[in-house]
């Protein structure tokens, strides 16, 4: 009993270590978070004048100020997001599926160097590619369209990256053969057999992307010059720009700041689930 005792203590000091680390970054990453918040339901007198906690009684009129704001361009920059990270997460997620199952699956010559060259482009910063996209869109006729923020994004070596894994671990070979036997072309034994079974590993594809193209800054403010196209995160930044002269902004661009939270967290809420049963599977598999 004593030496159980022991090893019970030594097992639980680790753990709750581990726990302590867990919530003091769960903590960190939670509290700007919790500042918009809370910031968001404060007047203008009560934004400079109360405590960094303390909630204020002006979130509707923010919200208000906020919809009106220049005809309510704020909705304008909301759809724009939603077009570019909702159209732009598919069609990446799209082109991951294909490219990563084929990588996967096929064997032809070139795919080892066209792997390589496929990690190679996931240590190269999206920052440094996107002067020379610009100048590459803008010779082609499509900068300052919604073209210019859509096309950079579809291709994703990382998503890509993703799906060869995720396509070698959860398709088998086997049954490939079996649906080849059976007459099915490549377009059907991919369509019908390896994408369903792809589904919960896309779904982690389609939310990477969607985060990452939401949040997106300097690719959009770098192609685009009509504010009418800007997403959330341009948008914000011109409205804060305007606030260093009328401080009056700032409680519409911490509102603001707010609302695009919203649906990255909803989204996130949704689809956690498909995370667990991805998790679970792999589980029982392994």
């Amino acid at each position: 009993m004593a030496a159980t005792a022991t090893r019970t203590r030594a097992a639980g000091a680790p753990g709750l270590a581990a726990t302590v680390i867990l919530l003091g970054g769960a903590l960190y990453c939670l509290f700007p978070i919790a500042w918009v918040v809370v910031a968001a339901t404060k007047s203008r007198a009560e934004l400079f004048s109360t405590g960094t906690f303390a909630v204020g009684g002006g979130l509707l009129e923010n919200l208000a100020g906020l919809a009106a704001y220049r005809d309510g361009v704020f909705w304008l920059w909301t759809l724009n997001t939603f077009l570019y990270a909702g159209a732009g997460a598919l069609l990446s997620t799209g082109v991951s599926a294909i490219s990563g199952y084929t990588l996967a699956k096929y064997r032809f010559p070139g795919r080892t160097l066209l792997f390589n060259l496929l990690i190679g482009g996931i240590l190269v910063p999206a920052v440094v590619l996107a002067v020379p996209q610009y100048l590459l869109l803008s010779e082609a006729g499509l900068a300052d369209t919604y073209w210019a923020v859509l096309l950079p994004q579809i291709l994703s070596p990382y998503g890509i990256y993703l799906s060869r894994v995720y396509a070698s671990a959860a398709v088998p070979d086997e049954l490939l053969d079996a649906a080849r036997i059976d007459g099915a072309g490549d377009l059907r034994v991919f369509g019908r057999v390896a994408l369903p079974l792809m589904v919960p590993g896309m779904v982690t594809v389609f939310l990477f992307q969607f985060v990452a193209i939401w949040t997106n800054f300097l690719l959009p403010f770098i192609m685009l010059g009509d504010d009418r196209k800007f997403p959330l995160t341009v948008g914000l930044y011109t409205l804060l720009a305007a606030g260093a002269n009328q401080p009056a902004l700032y409680n519409l661009i911490i509102t603001g700041a707010m609302v695009s939270l919203i649906p990255l967290i909803a989204l996130c809420l949704t689809m956690q689930r498909h995370w667990r049963a991805d998790l679970s599977g792999g589980a029982v598999k392994n």
